[in-house]
């Protein structure tokens, strides 16, 4: 994977993408580094959904003349267990497909990522697959609940069980997608803690949210998206001001800065 450090985690080139016939995206273009931590923050039907499926290849862009208008680690073309090996993905889509596998345990559900699947084969397991598996579920404070059956977690073990399967491959960068939806307070506030130590640790992150607050104070770039375009982009600092954020939501925010990030109010 020593090819991928000189090339961008992503590029989008004036990429249109459609849901049917209404464009969602819209000529858009977008360049993110690997090792730079970075957000994409907007509200519901801004495009957020559409360009995480642009980048997990589960989507496409409109045929055009000229360069590919999506490329992930210099690449147009990808198979999904090549790409999964460089890029995890957390996302409630993936969490939604795993409860459909009956009986299944945190770590068949974590050894089902080597294989780009829900289930886990009958041959090809590996005692060194085990180890890794195993591996990621301790760096994701999940090793409890290893034998566990998926259907029984909460969804804060479950999210905790999905970051373990995207690690588990050692990938260079995690995508994100709406990570926290459906977590209590408490459950929250351990996932962000897990995220800011993944990215302490190494692995670049790309957050995909509508919540500010996700913005953990190890990312270092945010791009807002507004009907399928970039309305602002730049550091948090910059960004998330209560002008843009006022806009970018259509009411009166103001922003709080913490020593663990960002808090939107509801201004007067």
């Amino acid at each position: 994977m020593s090819e991928d450090h000189d090339v961008p985690l992503i590029e989008l080139d004036r990429a249109t993408a459609c849901r049917g016939l209404v464009p969602v995206l819209h000529d858009f273009s977008l360049r993110l580094e690997a090792g730079r931590h970075a957000a994409i923050l907007g509200p519901n039907g801004c495009g957020k959904s559409t360009f995480v499926k642009l980048i997990t290849r589960e989507l496409y862009a409109v045929a055009r003349e000229g360069a590919p208008p999506v490329r992930v680690f210099g690449r147009e073309r990808w198979d999904v267990f090549a790409l999964r090996a460089r890029l995890g993905l957390v996302a409630p889509d993936l969490q939604r497909d795993l409860l459909r596998a009956p009986g299944l345990t945190a770590v068949e559900a974590v050894l089902s990522g080597f294989f780009a699947s829900q289930r886990v084969p009958e041959e090809g397991v590996t005692a060194a697959l085990r180890e890794r598996a195993r591996e990621a579920l301790d760096e994701s404070d999940a090793t409890h609940l290893a034998e566990r059956p998926i259907a029984e977690l909460s969804t804060g073990e479950t999210r905790r069980v999905l970051i373990a399967r995207a690690i588990a491959h050692r990938p260079r960068a995690l995508l994100l997608d709406e990570p926290t939806t459906g977590l209590d307070i408490a459950a929250q506030t351990h996932f962000l803690a897990l995220l800011r130590r993944l990215a302490q640790n190494g692995t670049t992150l790309l957050l995909v949210t509508h919540h500010a607050e996700e913005i953990v104070p190890e990312i270092q770039r945010v791009i807002l998206l507004r009907t399928g375009r970039v309305f602002a982009d730049g550091t948090p600092d910059d960004v998330l001001t209560a002008a843009n954020l006022s806009a970018l939501y259509g009411l009166s925010l103001d922003v709080e800065r913490g020593a663990r990030g960002f808090r939107l109010v509801a201004g007067e």
